[in-house]
């Protein structure tokens, strides 16, 4: 532990931590609610990939069948509690980088120099793979998922009606789970790190985690194509592969010392 990192009582400790958790929720509360008024605009993006004008459909096109879904709304109060639900989702999503600033002022004292010097670039390296991993799902995965199951039908006499919770759930559950996945390279340097991680055991395992990243794709993405199956994996493969890549860099680096 850092020099002086002690020298605050437990209850001085808990106080700062009490301001820094206020004021990250007024900054989540101000974001949702600026989200909350621009209603129009945020449910647009939502609905997007539902619309022949999305990039993906551009490339592959809609069928007759697949611009007839309806999304519904069974429950009285169900659009405003997605209307805010959404908005805290976005607000909080907005704000994380402020979040992280708040987390690292509340244990950059207990942190040497050199720990501080590391965590901002893996703390910013976090965010954007978050983010790349966000927009994954929202422009490629989410909607080729979307257009399999809102037609799979199993029997004619049987016909989809999407729920409004159903669709946004589906969409944000999707976005973070990818989200998390692309964090891998991250987590993995921080492990190598710290020395729990190796190259070598990675590398031998490249045929298992070929096999678990498959089952993964499948169930993130439960369609029967083999395209949206290689379209879903193959970037997580990438990440893998990546992720050997930093541990070695990071063994390398720890060897020269």
């Amino acid at each position: 532990m850092a020099q002086g990192a002690d020298e605050m009582s437990f209850w001085q400790h808990l106080d700062v931590l009490r301001g820094s958790i206020i004021r990250c929720i007024v900054a989540v509360m101000g974001f949702g609610i600026a989200a909350f008024c621009l209603k129009e605009p945020l449910f647009r993006m939502i609905f997007w990939p539902t619309k022949k004008a999305f990039p993906l459909w551009q490339i592959w096109p809609l069928t007759d069948a697949e611009t007839h879904i309806e999304l519904i709304n069974t429950q009285l109060a169900q659009q405003f509690i997605v209307h805010v639900e959404v908005a805290l989702i976005i607000g909080a999503f907005c704000v994380v980088p402020y979040l992280i600033y708040e987390l690292i002022r509340f244990i950059g004292p207990a942190l040497y120099p050199h720990e501080k010097r590391a965590t901002y670039p893996a703390v910013a390296g976090g965010y954007v793979m978050f983010v790349m991993g966000v927009m994954l799902s929202y422009f490629v995965i989410f909607p080729l998922t979307y257009r399999f199951l809102s037609t799979y039908q199993v029997a004619g006499e049987v016909s989809n009606l999407i729920a409004l919770d159903s669709y946004v759930q589906t969409l944000l559950l999707m976005s973070a789970i990818m989200g998390i996945i692309f964090e891998l390279p991250i987590l993995c340097g921080i492990q190598a790190r710290l020395g729990l991680l190796k190259a070598a055991p990675m590398r031998r395992c490249r045929k298992h985690a070929i096999v678990g990243i498959l089952v993964l794709a499948a169930v993130i993405t439960p369609t029967a194509d083999a395209f949206t199956l290689s379209i879903v994996s193959l970037p997580i493969y990438l990440l893998y592969e990546v992720s050997i890549l930093i541990v070695r860099l990071r063994e390398r680096k720890m060897a020269d010392k």
